[in-house]
């Protein structure tokens, strides 16, 4: 893996833990509260997200078309994602998990194969 796509996955990885907080973590810490309240502290939480996302993408796509930065970030997504669910949400690990990773996985090829072949 080149170093710009290693730099540009790091990114993602910390851009989408902020993400998955802003979205999802509300429903376990502000469910007492007015959504709007949830509302402004996803806002301010999400903006770091975009100050490690946007950087992420501009440098990744040095290197990547927008498809694979797209699948890049489904993958990083569902990585990041799985962990905060069940660690953190307290939900159950559900096999279709492994379901979705494995078509990502397909989506990973489609978009790589190029890559893959030379």
């Amino acid at each position: 893996m080149s170093r710009t796509i290693a730099v540009t996955t790091a990114l993602l990885v910390c851009s989408n833990v902020f993400m998955t907080f802003a979205w999802y973590a509300h429903l376990r810490n502000l469910s007492h509260r007015h959504w709007l309240v949830a509302a402004l502290v996803s806002w301010g939480i999400a903006l770091f997200e975009y100050l490690l996302q946007v950087p992420a993408n501009r440098i990744g796509h040095a290197q990547m078309n927008l498809g694979q930065l797209k699948i890049l970030q489904e993958v990083v997504t569902l990585a990041v994602f799985v962990p905060f669910s069940v660690l953190y949400m307290k939900e159950p690990l559900h096999r279709d998990y492994l379901w979705a990773a494995l078509c990502i996985l397909g989506a990973v090829f489609f978009v790589f194969r190029h890559r893959f072949a030379a």
